[in-house]
C-alpha cells in the first residue's frame, strides 16, 4: 500500500468513528502504555545507539515522560470529552450552551532526533486521546529508536488507525502534504524546516502546531544562590550532550559574580560526568557527523575557559564553557543544540536585555535570583515560549503547563489536556428550548430599540 491509499485509509476510518467513542480511545491508550513498558528495554538500546544515552536518561527524559503523559491521559480523559458548560446569553434565554471537543480528523506528526522518542509518541498521545487518526513520521537521524517505535505502533494500532511512514523527510513529507490535505499538521524541529512545513500547510489551510527552536537566554543575577545555581544549569544545558531545544543556549552574569560562578561551573561539570573527556557514562554522543562538524566550529570563536576535547571517532564534544565572545559570533547568532555554553557578563539589566533583543521571542527564559520582584520584572522585560525562576527546563516535566512557543520558536503549545485541546475542535452548541419564544426577536423591529438596547446589552 503506497502512502496515498495509506493517507485515504486513515481518512475512511475517522469518517466511520473509529475513535468516536471514550472506551475505543481509552483502550488504545492503555494498549500503547503495556507495550511502551514491555518494549522499553528496545528503547533504550534504540537510544544508545543514536545518541549514546544511558538507560537513566532515557527513562527520565524519553520513556518515563511518554508513560506519565499517558496515564494522565488515561485518568483524565472522560473529563477532558465531556461537553463544557458555559452561561447563555439572554437573548437566548432559556436555553443551554457547551462547548464540545470534536476530533480533527487525519493528523501529521513529525518529530525530530535529540528526543526521537519523547517529541514522537508525546503529541501521539494527545492525538489519540482527542480521538484523531494519525500518520507519524519519525526523524530518519535515529534509525535504532525508530525501528523499536516502529514495533510499538504495529503492536498496538492497525495501520488505518495510526500510519508509521519512514524515509527521507525532506522527500516523504512533501510528497504526503502536498497529495492530501491534513486536518492538522505537528512539527518539532528547526524553525527554517518549520517555515518550509507551515508553507506547505497554509496551501491546503491546513493548521499547524510548530515545536521550534531558538537561543533560550539564561541570566544569573547578582543576588542568585550561585550553587544552586551552577547545579541547575549544568544539568540542564549538558544533559542529551546539550541536544535539548530548552537547553540554556548562552548565559549572562553579573559581573559581579562572573569568578565565583566560573569555579561553580567547572566544579559542577567534573562532578556530574566522571570522566568529561567524552567516554563517561552519563553524557551522550553527537547525532551525527553533520552536526558534530557543525559544532566544532564554534570552538574556534572565543576563549575555551572550560572542556573542549572531542573525539573524532565517538563523535563526542566534552561539556565546555566559552569565553571573550562577541554577539556577532556564529556561536551568539546561531541556536547551539549541543554541549557548549558561551558566557558573557553584564552590569544592567538594559545591558543583558540588548542581548536578548537580537534572538527575540525565545523557546525558554531562565533567570536565577532571590528576588521576586526582580524575577517578574526580568519575566516582563522577555517575551519567551515558557520560562523557569531559579531553574531550566523542568518546566516541561508539569503536564499542567502548556509547552509551545511564540514567534520565531513556535506556533501553539500542548502537553496534558493542553494538548488534547490542540487536537481538538472547539464546537459550539447551543440547544434552544421551543416552549418560550418572545416575538421581540423577530421582525417587525420598529420600536423595539429602546428594549433591544437593553436586551443585547
Amino acid at each position: 500500500m503506497d502512502n496515498k491509499e495509506l493517507l485515504l485509509e486513515l481518512k475512511k476510518s475517522f469518517s466511520d468513528g473509529v475513535l468516536q467513542s471514550y472506551e475505543q480511545r481509552k483502550t488504545y491508550l492503555q494498549k500503547l502504555l503495556v507495550a511502551i513498558e514491555a518494549n522499553e528495554e528496545a528503547l533504550f538500546n534504540g537510544l544508545y545507539k543514536d545518541l549514546k544515552k544511558s538507560k537513566e536518561e532515557a527513562r527520565l527524559t524519553e520513556t518515563g515522560f511518554v508513560m506519565q503523559d499517558l496515564k494522565v491521559a488515561i485518568k483524565h480523559l472522560k473529563k477532558w470529552m465531556r461537553p463544557a458548560k458555559v452561561c447563555n446569553n439572554i437573548i437566548n434565554f432559556p436555553g443551554k450552551s457547551r462547548i464540545h471537543s470534536e476530533p480533527l480528523g487525519v493528523v501529521l506528526i513529525i518529530s525530530p532526533w535529540n528526543y526521537p522518542f519523547n517529541l514522537l509518541f508525546t503529541p501521539l498521545v494527545a492525538a489519540i486521546a482527542a480521538g484523531n487518526t494519525v500518520v507519524l513520521k519519525p526523524s530518519e537521524f535515529a534509525p535504532a529508536t525508530a525501528s523499536a517505535m516502529k514495533k510499538i505502533i504495529e503492536e498496538v494500532f492497525p495501520k488505518n488507525i495510526v500510519a508509521y511512514v519512514e524515509g527521507n523527510g525532506a522527500e516523504v513529507i512533501p510528497a504526503m502534504m502536498d497529495a492530501f490535505r491534513f486536518d492538522h499538521v505537528f512539527y518539532t524541529g528547526s524553525t527554517v524546516v518549520g517555515k518550509k512545513i507551515y508553507e506547505a500547510a497554509a496551501k491546503k489551510l491546513s493548521p499547524v502546531t510548530l515545536e521550534l527552536g531558538g537561543k533560550s537566554p539564561c541570566v544569573v543575577d547578582a543576588d542568585a544562590n550561585m550553587e544552586v545555581a551552577a547545579k541547575r544549569i549544568v544539568f540542564s544545558k549538558f544533559i542529551n550532550a546539550g541536544q535539548t531545544c530548552v537547553a540554556p543556549d548562552y548565559l549572562l552574569i553579573h559581573q559581579s559574580k562572573e569568578q565565583e560562578f566560573m569555579a561553580l561551573l567547572k566544579k559542577y561539570m567534573f562532578q556530574f560526568y566522571t570522566d568529561p573527556k567524552q567516554d563517561g557514562y552519563d553524557f551522550g554522543k553527537i547525532i551525527n557527523q553533520s552536526q558534530f562538524v557543525r559544532l566544532k566550529k564554534y570552538l574556534q570563536e572565543g576563549k575555551i575557559i572550560e572542556g573542549g576535547e572531542v573525539s573524532e571517532e565517538g563523535m563526542q564534544i566534552s561539556p565546555t564553557l566559552i569565553g571573550n565572545i562577541s554577539i556577532t559570533d556564529d556561536v551568539m547568532q546561531e541556536e547551539i543544540f549541543g554541549p557548549i555554553l558561551p558566557i558573557m557578563s553584564f552590569t544592567t539589566r538594559e545591558e543583558a536585555l540588548q542581548i536578548i533583543a537580537a534572538n527575540e521571542n525565545p523557546l525558554a527564559f531562565y533567570v536565577f535570583t532571590s528576588s521576586e520582584s526582580n524575577a517578574q520584572d526580568w519575566l516582563q522585560a522577555v517575551p519567551s515560549g515558557g520560562a523557569c525562576v531559579n531553574n531550566c527546563v523542568l518546566h516541561l516535566s508539569n503536564h499542567r503547563l502548556p509547552f509551545g512557543g511564540r514567534g520565531n520558536s513556535g506556533i501553539g503549545a500542548y502537553h496534558g489536556q493542553y494538548g488534547f485541546d490542540t487536537f481538538s475542535h472547539k464546537k459550539s452548541v447551543m440547544h434552544s428550548a421551543t416552549w418560550f419564544d418572545p416575538n421581540i426577536k423577530y421582525p417587525p423591529y420598529k420600536g423595539k430599540l429602546n428594549l433591544l438596547k437593553k436586551i443585547t446589552g
